[in-house]
């Protein structure tokens, strides 16, 4: 079997979004080690881990909406820490605007694969 998850856009355009985000927050002011760095990082690295996840229970339609409501949720915390990230003026409202609008895509992703997990799950074998 292969895990056909990393060809799905939402996890391809989060894995971009993961990655820009930790290379930003690696320039955020070492008191936000264990604060905002660590939280955005994680928040955001979770919306592909989520959907990894997802892919082992796309046989279960309740479990695999469920992990992507979990998806879901994390790419919306991401959204939070950006908000604390530009109100401490760590990044520019450019940089802010563009992860923000890459974040909402992703969300509009997730979205579409929650209501429509039939898309998703596994076909059935003859």
């Amino acid at each position: 079997m292969t895990s056909y998850f990393r060809t799905w856009a939402a996890y391809r355009k989060g894995f971009i979004l993961a990655r820009n985000i930790e290379i930003i927050a690696e320039e955020f002011p070492p008191k936000e080690k264990y604060k905002l760095t660590d939280q955005i990082t994680r928040s955001s690295r979770s919306v592909c881990s989520c959907l990894g996840e997802s892919f082992a229970k796309r046989r279960y339609p309740k479990h695999f909406i469920s992990k992507i409501s979990d998806a879901s949720g994390e790419n919306y915390e991401t959204q939070v820490w950006l908000d604390f990230a530009i109100d401490r003026e760590y990044i520019d409202k450019k940089t802010y605007q563009k992860l923000i609008k890459d974040s909402e895509e992703v969300g509009k992703l997730l979205s579409y694969m929650e209501f429509h997990p039939e898309h998703y799950a596994t076909r059935k074998r003859k």
